[in-house]
């Protein structure tokens, strides 16, 4: 429905709502219920329903005599034509009516429309009190409410207020209120701080949707080792490699500002806030790193095996190793706090809520800790195979297998709710928001799934399916990145399950090209690519989805 129909549908259930009593049944003509002894001066219009023409003319604010038609004295019998056209039932005068009409010359037709038209072209916003008028605009779509704005300058100040746009950027989901001065268009109110977060959100997604894809920065680093980790925190980008070292980038110079050397093996996991990194070896340590000065704050003893995982919550960050174990560290004081064990094989995955560790291993299992008593409260069983992945967001649990499946779990009972089924292989990634799922496989497709049900929504696949192995994914703003072992980085409507389009190829995709990771912020992607075959060189690839400005009050 159009932004005018929306109007008139709320307006007749208003108009609907005035002209009938609590029993349903319509008050007298001419009498409505008001509060006190008198209805507000901005409900005049609505105190008594117009009969006729000439009255609607006279609600209207005109005067009851209007410009008669100059062409010579009135025909005779004109008095007797309108008697008798009075005292015929409404029925008679529509079908009296068709018949004139169907007799009279164009510009007859044309006089009547300029006579009738203008009566029936009333603002009724502005003849409601503002806050029933801005309950009207409420149930407006926000493309709706823009163009509202365009309709008059009482409107363009009703279509400005904050707490409106507020409602609309919850209804889209839109988070993050860009704050500071109101800008005051020439003649017109100032700009809603949330109509300005509203339209940069519908910039930028349209930017990533449709806008040109200049062509990257490529940030040449790391020589031929793999990628293995990549994180990004404002205008820094920092990727760990195999080669036992850690750089860091400048998102707006697209240069390495610094390396962090330390590691005696090779770096397989990272974490990030703000300046704060977190590494974690081969070499069996941890170490936390400030990004900006380069130094090693500490390194972290205790792990007798590789730190394959870690997740960071505040100032404390778990670790996972091939040792079987799991350690929750202060990354202020360096302090290994708590030890978690029971696994019997190597802990692959973890996820940290500041509350309970889950964990997923090698052991076909998935645990759910208490930290601070360091007791496992559920030991999730009904994998048959590896758990490589995982999701939590306090209510559910989701874990990833070799076993092809995925299983949903509640975290207070540790029962199995779901086990989803579709994918052919390995999920190898996944994420959690808002109760939807996305995973991502190296059968080379990314399902989106509703937790709640267990419902695959959608599966991203069709002709511009990937060619091989999901090996990273992510979404937010109703839309899904996923990279892939055919060199390319695709991008996927949300909602629909749609192609978008390709946002990297790889000149050696298909011939050993691969993109082993993604990071994107709101307006930035960042990629790692290489090849296993010298195809490719190892680099990192970054690319700008920051709208161009424009002025004037939107």
């Amino acid at each position: 429905m159009g932004f005018y129909g929306t109007l008139k549908l709320i307006f007749i259930k208003m108009k609907r709502k005035l002209d009938h009593g609590p029993d349903g049944r319509p008050f007298p003509t001419g009498k409505k219920r008001c509060k006190g002894n008198s209805c507000p001066s901005s409900l005049a219009p609505f105190q008594a329903t117009p009969t006729t023409f000439g009255e609607l003319r006279l609600a209207n604010g005109h005067s009851a005599q209007r410009r008669r038609v100059t062409s010579g004295p009135p025909p005779s019998g004109l008095q007797d034509w309108l008697h008798i056209f009075q005292a015929w039932s409404g029925p008679e005068r529509l079908l009296a009516m068709d018949e004139l009409i169907d007799r009279c010359e164009t510009n007859q037709v044309k006089h009547m429309m300029q006579l009738i038209e203008p009566q029936f072209q009333r603002d009724f916003i502005s003849l409601l009190p503002k806050e029933l008028s801005l309950y009207v605009l409420s149930f407006l779509a926000p493309g709706d409410l823009l163009q509202a704005a365009q309709t008059c300058s009482y409107w363009r100040t009703l279509a400005e207020d904050n707490l409106l746009w507020r409602e609309k950027c919850r209804e889209e989901g839109v988070a993050g209120c860009v704050f500071g001065s109101r800008r005051r268009a020439k003649g017109g109110p100032a700009s809603s701080p949330w109509k300005t977060t509203y339209i940069r959100h519908q910039r930028i997604e349209t930017s990533w949707r449709t806008a040109d894809t200049r062509t990257p920065q490529v940030l040449m680093g790391h020589d031929d080792h793999v990628i293995t980790c990549l994180q990004v925190s404002g205008d820094l980008i920092v990727s760990g490699s195999d080669d036992n070292t850690l750089k860091v980038w400048s998102a707006v110079t697209g240069q390495c500002v610094r390396t962090l050397l330390g590691h005696t093996g090779g770096v397989w996991c990272s974490q990030m806030s703000v300046a704060t990194v977190i590494s974690g070896s081969t070499d069996r340590t941890l170490r936390v790193w400030n990004a900006e000065s380069g130094e090693c704050v500490h390194t972290l003893y205790g792990h007798t095996s590789t730190v394959r995982c870690m997740h960071l919550h505040g100032n404390r960050v778990v670790s996972g190793s091939r040792d079987t174990t799991l350690r929750v560290w202060d990354v202020v004081t360096g302090q290994c706090v708590h030890v978690l064990t029971g696994h019997v094989a190597a802990v692959r995955c973890v996820q940290y809520d500041g509350r309970r560790v889950v964990s997923g291993g090698y052991d076909y299992m998935v645990k759910i800790w208490d930290p601070e008593t360091q007791t496992c409260l559920h030991t999730l069983e009904g994998h048959t195979n590896r758990v490589y992945s995982l999701q939590f967001d306090g209510v559910y649990v989701v874990s990833g297998s070799l076993d092809t499946s995925i299983r949903v779990w509640d975290v207070e009972t540790g029962g199995c709710v779901h086990k989803l089924t579709g994918h052919q292989s390995l999920t190898s990634g996944m994420e959690l928001r808002d109760n939807l799922l996305v995973s991502g496989n190296a059968d080379s497709t990314v399902r989106v799934w509703d937790v709640r049900t267990g419902q695959c929504l959608h599966t991203l696949q069709g002709p511009n399916r990937h060619q091989s192995a999901v090996t990273c994914l992510q979404f937010c703003r109703g839309l899904v990145l996923s990279s892939s072992d055919d060199g390319t980085v695709k991008l996927w409507d949300l909602r629909t399950g749609a192609w978008v389009r390709d946002l990297v190829s790889l000149q050696s995709q298909g011939s050993g090209g691969v993109v082993w990771r993604i990071r994107a912020s709101d307006t930035r992607l960042v990629c790692a690519a290489g090849s296993r075959n010298g195809t490719e060189e190892t680099k990192l690839l970054l690319l700008d989805f920051e709208p161009e400005e424009r002025g004037g009050n939107e």
